[in-house]
């Protein structure tokens, strides 16, 4: 199994939606560009939001097992896959990459 490092890539917030629709919240998100976890072997990283792993899981179990190549050549990088987290209101997207070795030495 390969290691999947995850980046944060982009942060957006809509601040029209959230006026409309969402009740306040404190810490929605707190990510920032340029953040990384490691998933090692397809497994959830420490401290990632539940809600963007939900999104992501079955991408970085994918990459972990030496797939890749989704929607028939969709990223230059067939180990690769770019997605983003369900909130609609504040969208992160998120870089995954399958690593060889030890992803927390390449950072």
């Amino acid at each position: 199994m390969k290691d999947v490092k995850i980046t944060v890539m982009k942060m957006a917030r809509y601040d029209d939606l959230i006026a409309l629709y969402e009740n306040p919240i404190e810490h929605a998100c707190d990510m920032c560009i340029g953040q990384v976890f490691i998933s090692h072997g397809g497994e959830k990283p420490h401290a990632m939001c539940e809600s963007a792993w939900e999104s992501m899981a079955a991408f970085a179990a994918e990459l972990a097992r030496g797939g890749g190549d989704f929607y028939d050549g969709w990223m230059k990088n067939k180990h690769s896959a770019m997605i983003s987290c369900n909130d609609g209101f504040r969208p992160v997207s998120f870089l995954l990459e399958a690593v060889d070795g030890d992803a927390e030495n390449q950072l």
